[in-house]
């Protein structure tokens, strides 16, 4: 993919400019302190300014921290292990990619920002070692890894110091909109399902946007805690609020899935779902302010809609009915409890009512795949193995940047599925680099005699490059660059023109990510279609777990975590049509779980007849089976099919024999949910 297109059509905002100018700043005042100090690299100094910076104030502050939490973490680490096994290269090359596996492994599960802290901890203690041995003849371990600290520090300190002082962009106002999207998104959403019932709606994809919008804005709310400005330290109260509107994605799916099951039975009763809608809708927005007495609430009119609903409907649409009065309750109560958390947010007030079942834990239930985690984890170790190695028994004198930058590429590319478009404009950007460098080497910097003469010359290459910053892809080819060039000058107090070094360092960095990528593709990357076929295998897993989950809090969380994973679903760009229908179907499937967990919950009930209890059973031991046989294989085995649709008819059956009412329905409820949304049989289907 070349960008000339891209780069020849960008036209900066007043807002790039300003963000560009403020990181320039930022990089030049943490140089010049990194001279007045003298340190070893002051170019660490400028580099990590140009890799934290963010147009938000809030980002930039959480990553920096990370970053020299991180940093401090690796440089002890690096500290205590090089004189010790700095003799017996082998050990210690093993010692160290071990150590950057497990750092890495850590940081692919933990789905946070967060996360930037164990991933620093393990490519800083590489970045170290490599920079100790390169120059062991002047400098120690200790001083390399005390220079790095303070670099890493200066760069942190002062960037967030203008990026709070110079014109701050608060992050507040953008997830405030982010927010009020979602719910417009969702109250759109609806509408559609109530009122607008043709055959090629598609509100799976609709809502499966949703998930992975949720998801994006949890990211961004993690960064609240080291911000000023709206929603300050709210970062608790929005996850909890993004949490209860997972449970509104569930109740829309189920809401869309009977009414589908309605309009393939007969449309005779759709005159009366829109007056239904007119009521919901109205009483809905006639609660302008939320009482937490308002959160079980429904329509004056409710229960007559539904008896208008039910005379207008043929017998076999009764059942379905009764499930879709049920997801509409739900939803109504889930909607009020989604806008009373966000009235007390936007108030500022970080308490939550008791009467809302809190689904925040203190580690977020967030999809986790071990498997990735820790191949991507083996990559990395073996990058590491191999260019250390090839540095060491080469003797190659720019073979130290060849390794430690292995290690930070395959820390930075495991993560993705394919990692050969980054490396390509990698290299791009690595080209443009090594000539912006040699131009500058050869034909500017022999004229640099002051440091305002420098920040003149840098000015306008890293204002330009930063610029490009917030325009995907385009950051992708930007930063690069941008690291690259500032490495390959290597700014210092006594500069020294070595073409041929500079040159070899140019090599270097190429080579390192080349290694990285190959070891990330024959070790960790997968095409977009096996990584969705294992994210399915994972809900399928979970699907099973929710037979023996009673309902509550757990449960809840649960099924968070469950539609967490739909909205990673959603990221993987498959071709397969096949795929396509499996991801769409994993959003309706998550959407019934909660029936699964009420097989049980109604098995247990005391007055329920000994051989319901039973028949329950068989039911759920057949359900197991099923689940377990779809994590090996993406369609159900007709037999095992067979033996659902079967076992259902079997319950349906004994409930018309003497059943308490209540249990009757509610029974008969789950059995067609299950039926329906789970295993995708209609109800023509089931009565043939």
């Amino acid at each position: 993919m070349l960008l000339y297109k891209q780069l020849l059509a960008f036209r900066p905002s007043k807002m790039d400019f300003i963000f560009a100018v403020k990181t320039f700043i930022a990089g030049m005042l943490a140089l010049y302190l990194a001279f007045c100090l003298d340190l070893t690299y002051p170019m660490w100094a400028i580099g990590t300014v140009m890799i934290i910076v963010n147009p938000y104030s809030g980002m930039v502050s959480s990553k920096a921290i990370y970053r020299l939490l991180g940093t401090a973490a690796g440089a002890v680490v690096a500290t205590l292990i090089t004189p010790h096994l700095i003799n017996t290269p082998f050990l210690f090359m093993s010692v160290l990619a071990a150590w950057v596996g497990f750092c890495l492994y850590i940081s692919l599960l933990d789905r946070t920002p967060r996360s930037y802290v164990f991933m620093l901890a393990g490519y800083t203690t590489a970045m170290i070692v490599c920079n100790s041995i390169n120059s062991i003849e002047t400098v120690s371990v200790f001083d390399m890894a005390l220079g790095r600290v303070l670099e890493i520090s200066l760069a942190v300190v002062c960037t967030a110091v203008v990026f709070a002082t110079i014109l701050p962009v608060h992050l507040g106002p953008a997830i405030q909109q982010r927010v009020d999207k979602t719910l417009n998104d969702t109250r759109q959403i609806f509408q559609k399902i109530l009122t607008e019932h043709t055959a090629d709606n598609n509100y799976t994809q609709l809502l499966g946007a949703i998930t992975s919008d949720i998801a994006d804005i949890h990211a961004l709310a993690a960064h609240l805690a080291y911000e000023k400005g709206e929603l300050q330290g709210m970062t608790k109260p929005i996850q909890e609020l993004l949490h209860q509107v997972t449970m509104i994605v569930s109740n829309l799916t189920a809401t869309a899935e009977r009414i589908r099951q309605l309009n393939a039975i007969d449309a005779h009763y759709q005159q009366g779902v829109l007056t239904l809608h007119q009521h919901i809708r109205a009483f809905i927005q006639s609660k302008t302010e939320i009482q937490e007495s308002d959160l079980t609430a429904l329509p004056a009119e409710f229960e007559q809609d539904f008896q208008h609903l039910h005379q207008l409907a043929r017998p076999e649409q009764q059942i379905i009915l009764d499930g879709l009065k049920m997801d509409i309750r739900h939803l109504i109560q889930n909607v009020f409890t989604v806008k009373l958390l966000w009235q007390l947010i936007q108030r500022g007030d970080k308490h939550i009512p008791e009467s809302i079942a809190m689904l925040t834990t203190s580690y977020p239930s967030l999809h986790r795949d071990h498997g990735m985690a820790l191949r991507g984890a083996l990559a990395a170790m073996v990058a590491i193995l191999v260019s250390f190695s090839l540095w060491v028994y080469s003797g190659w004198s720019a073979g130290y940047m060849m390794a430690q930058l292995a290690a930070v590429s395959a820390c930075i590319l495991t993560a993705m599925d394919n990692p050969v478009p980054a490396l390509k404009l990698f290299i791009r950007g690595s080209i443009y680099a090594g000539i912006l460098t040699v131009i500058y080497i050869l034909g500017i910097m022999p004229e640099v005699k002051e440091f305002w003469q420098l920040g003149l010359v840098l000015a306008p290459v890293l204002i330009f490059f930063v610029m490009l910053y917030p325009h995907p892809p385009l950051a992708g080819l930007a930063l690069p660059t941008m690291v690259s060039f500032i490495m390959s000058l290597n700014l210092q107090n006594r500069y020294i023109i070595d073409p041929v070094k500079s040159f070899e360092s140019c090599l270097g960095s190429v080579a390192g990510p080349i290694i990285a990528v190959l070891a990330v593709y024959f070790i960790r990357a997968i095409s977009p279609e096996q990584s969705a076929s294992r994210i399915l295998s994972l809900h399928y897993k979970a699907m099973r777990e929710a037979l023996y989950l009673p309902y509550g809090v757990e449960f809840r969380i649960h099924l968070r975590s469950m539609l967490d994973r739909i909205g990673v679903l959603n990221t993987k760009l498959v071709q397969s049509a096949e795929l396509k229908q499996a991801m769409n179907l994993a959003l309706i499937e998550t959407s019934a779980i909660v029936d699964l967990s009420r097989l049980d919950e109604l098995a247990n009930r005391a007055e329920m007849p000994t051989e319901l209890k039973t028949a329950i059973g068989e039911l759920q031991s057949i359900l197991d089976d099923a689940f377990r046989n779809q994590e090996k294989q993406l369609h159900l085995a007709e037999n095992i099919l067979a033996q659902v649709t079967q076992q259902i008819t079997r319950l349906e059956q004994q409930l018309q024999q003497e059943t308490p009412a209540d249990i009757e329905q509610r029974l008969r409820i789950s059995l067609n949910n299950i039926r329906s949304s789970i295993f995708h049989i209609s109800t023509t289907q089931a009565g043939a």
